[in-house]
């Protein structure tokens, strides 16, 4: 329950600084293009703290999540909709007073904060260095674990024990660049060079769209040797009396080469798992007793070696081109993600509400600062990057209500060259709210059979 309670806090956090980025970009813009500001809140609801100064009323919703920037000529908005045919009062200081191009500005503002975040998030993590937790790069099969499964990695010849070395042209060192690269490469040809007993093989295949994920799939697992990296307290393992160091080679007489043979095992929900095991050389015989969670999953206590590959901190002008380099790429697979929804992947998945943003945001960070505050502070700021980003197309789509709807509405008032009517407006807006308002009830829906899926 703790930890679950540590989770939200730190991803109502997250949340909170990735909205308070953007609503500060609209505040700035507001106030450099002459349009007056009348309150800025963190939160919705009923305000538990404000404070008024240069103008401005600074609120904190009770809320946590979300927020908004009140800009001046909102009252005269709503009594101009009341009287259809009328026109919004142009009045000086106010939003609708401003020209079109200072509302576009003050509209884009926000979601291009984002992005600026963003890229300032990279450029420190890239200035400062890191550590990346990965597996080799050396691959299993699916279908060596999973037999009635066939994938890419099938049909293209590779084998389990081969080394992927490259994929289209980026060299390749461990199992998270694999997953980095096929990732966004769902349905696109893709060469792969991959060593074998020394020699380097070249082959070509197309990895398979994830309906479920919208991601590439290649169909390999990483090869992980079974040395026990870590023992949980009070788990069957740790009951069993195994110990870190332990190298198991069979389980219930199946031969054991790497971790992922585990898996099939599982599959038929055993009640015992009897181990072999060998310490400092010397073989030793130990008996788990399982249980298994309401979803079939039985939590061994066991925790195998991972291997870490140090990233050194690149001098400051380096930082900065490489922060500016991840934030493109970041914007591109963000926007090529958008397109996968229109091939007919599984929206409950893909499309995440704010319930499941905030918890991932959450659980990111908590395993991040488990393993130390530098390390916390770097999962987190990468993962609210991401976010950010994210925010930033979202805004801009040319939906009515969000930031992209009203640019479009301002462009089109600009190009016409009279003022758009109160009442067109609001009809405009009213449409938007009930998009989002559907899109919103179908991902709190999505959210609802995540979190029921991680009891």
């Amino acid at each position: 329950m703790v930890a679950v309670l540590i989770k939200i806090i730190l991803g109502l956090a997250g949340m909170g600084i990735v909205v308070l980025v953007h609503e500060l970009g609209h505040f700035i813009a507001a106030r450099l293009s002459g349009i007056e500001v009348e309150a800025f809140s963190i939160g919705w609801g009923r305000p538990v703290l404000k404070k008024k100064m240069g103008g401005v009323e600074y609120r904190l919703g009770i809320l946590p999540l979300g927020g908004y920037c009140k800009l001046k000529g909102e009252a005269e908005y709503q009594t101009a909709i009341s009287n259809p045919g009328s026109e919004l009062p142009r009045t000086p200081g106010t939003f609708f007073g401003a020209k079109p191009w200072r509302r576009i500005v003050v509209s884009a503002a926000g979601p291009l904060s984002n992005v600026i975040f963003a890229a300032f998030v990279f450029m420190l993590i890239w200035g400062s260095g890191f550590e990346i937790r990965s597996l080799d790069n050396r691959i299993v099969l699916v279908s060596d674990i999973n037999p009635e499964e066939h994938y890419p990695a099938d049909q293209a010849g590779l084998k389990t024990g081969d080394r992927i070395v490259e994929i289209s042209g980026r060299p390749i060192t461990n199992y998270r660049d694999i997953q980095e690269v096929i990732t966004p490469r769902g349905d696109m040809p893709t060469i792969i060079k991959a060593e074998r007993q020394g020699t380097i093989l070249e082959t070509e295949l197309v990895p398979r769209l994830d309906k479920s994920s919208g991601a590439g799939k290649l169909g390999v697992y990483y090869w992980a040797d079974p040395v026990i990296a870590d023992v949980r307290p009070d788990s069957p393992a740790h009951i069993g009396g195994l110990e870190k160091g332990d190298i198991l080679y069979t389980v219930n007489g199946r031969d054991i080469p790497y971790t992922v043979a585990l898996f099939p095992l599982l599959r038929d929900k055993p009640p015992l798992l009897s181990v072999e095991y060998l310490r400092n050389g010397i073989p030793h015989n130990a008996v788990l007793v399982l249980s298994y969670d309401d979803a079939g999953s039985a939590d061994i206590g066991i925790e195998f070696e991972t291997i870490s590959y140090p990233v050194e901190g690149l001098p400051p002008h380096r930082a900065i081109l490489k922060g500016l380099d991840e934030t493109g790429k970041t914007l591109s697979l963000s926007l090529r993600s958008l397109a996968l929804l229109f091939k007919g992947i599984d929206l409950t998945q893909a499309v995440s509400g704010p319930v499941r943003i905030t918890y991932m945001v959450g659980d990111v960070a908590a395993e991040g600062f488990g393993q130390g505050l530098r390390e916390g502070l770097i999962s987190m700021g990468n993962f609210l990057a991401l976010i950010s980003i994210a925010l930033c197309i979202m805004n801009l789509l040319p939906i009515p209500v969000l930031d992209g709807g009203m640019i479009v509405l301002f462009i089109l008032e600009g190009i016409i060259r009279r003022p758009i009517r109160a009442r067109t407006i609001y009809i405009f807006q009213t449409v938007g709210a009930v998009v989002i308002f559907g899109l919103m009830i179908f991902a709190v829906f999505g959210d609802i059979l995540f979190l029921a899926g991680r009891r």
